[in-house]
């Protein structure tokens, strides 16, 4: 059987799936698209990222394909009811990742509120910008709103009482009364409660047609004054113009975008230049760590998908 990987996967992860099938190993074909749709001709599993599109064009031309492993958690970008239409597994890396998103999370926060981190060039040139930068804030006692409550933010939600913050949190499809809010220790809030109450506003949540610009330009405006925001889950959810214009007006202390609505972010975006704005390529979820535990599980999803349960033991072993 032969797996066509068209994004960066770990080498010991392909060594084990080398153990037991054909392996084209090619992460270039995430920027070749013409090339991707032709090497899956013959592919009996496909694995992917966030950026390699599984629609309805590539399920049409691999008529083999059983199984998409995809390295992470999010799957806006595979065609779900075309795979289950045909059969073929779905296997994300769910909870591999968490780690590294929630420390992300926590390290950006922690930066963005003391503010104190974009003036290494002035202070290099001879500047001593000391009273500007003596008015950061510590996270002791200040409130944390996470807006979807799945598997990272209850991390994101530990972490941060471990700073002694208030956290609470929203999530439509968790109904207050549910046992993970008092479990974690955070309060249930509607949205629009949470975006007045929070100094800093975390999101993770998938983009679905009922959050895509759930973060509108009225809502960005509904957040507490100094506030600050941090998106590591998908582009689209925030509305980056006006993200970007509450910025620049002041209203807000800072954000960090790790997601945008269109990858690579493209050059002239009205987040160019925006004040106290962290920008980061997508990696909240890349650290060494999380690559390991991502690509092990996903090898031995689609081993298992592919040739069953006995198989996936024998590919994963030491």
């Amino acid at each position: 059987m032969h797996i066509v990987i068209s994004e960066f996967m770990d080498t010991p992860a392909i060594e084990a799936l080398r153990q037991r099938f054909d392996v084209r190993y090619a992460p270039d074909l995430v920027e070749q698209r013409d090339a991707l749709l032709q090497a899956v001709g013959d592919a009996d599993g496909l694995i992917v990222r966030n950026r390699s599109q599984v629609d309805a064009a590539l399920l049409e031309a691999a008529p083999r394909l059983r199984a998409v492993g995809r390295l992470g958690v999010g799957l806006d970008n595979i065609d779900q009811a075309g795979c289950a239409a045909r059969g073929i597994a779905v296997v994300p890396a769910t909870g591999a990742n968490a780690r590294a998103v929630a420390e992300y999370v926590i390290g950006t926060t922690l930066a963005l509120l003391r503010g104190a981190y974009f003036s290494s060039e002035a202070v290099a040139a001879g500047q001593w910008p000391r009273p500007a930068l003596s008015q950061g804030l510590e996270a002791q006692g200040r409130t944390l709103g996470i807006v979807g409550f799945g598997g990272i933010g209850r991390l994101v939600a530990r972490l941060a009482h471990g700073l002694d913050m208030r956290v609470v949190g929203c999530d439509a499809a968790l109904p207050p009364d549910h046992p993970a809010w008092a479990e974690s220790g955070v309060a249930a809030l509607p949205l629009d409660a949470l975006l007045a109450q929070a100094d800093a506003v975390t999101l993770h949540l998938p983009l679905t047609a009922g959050t895509r610009n759930l973060l509108d330009a009225g809502r960005i405006a509904r957040l507490r004054p100094g506030a600050v925001l941090v998106n590591t889950s998908r582009g689209g959810i925030v509305d980056e113009a006006a993200l970007a214009e509450a910025l620049r007006a002041g209203r807000l202390r800072g954000a960090a975008l790790d997601v945008f609505d269109q990858e690579p972010l493209p050059a002239g975006s009205p987040l160019a230049g925006a004040p106290n704005l962290i920008l980061t390529p997508h990696i909240a979820g890349l650290t060494q760590e999380a690559n390991t535990r991502v690509s092990d599980m996903v090898a031995a999803g689609v081993t298992i998908a592919l040739t069953g349960g006995a198989a996936a033991a024998a590919a994963s072993a030491p």
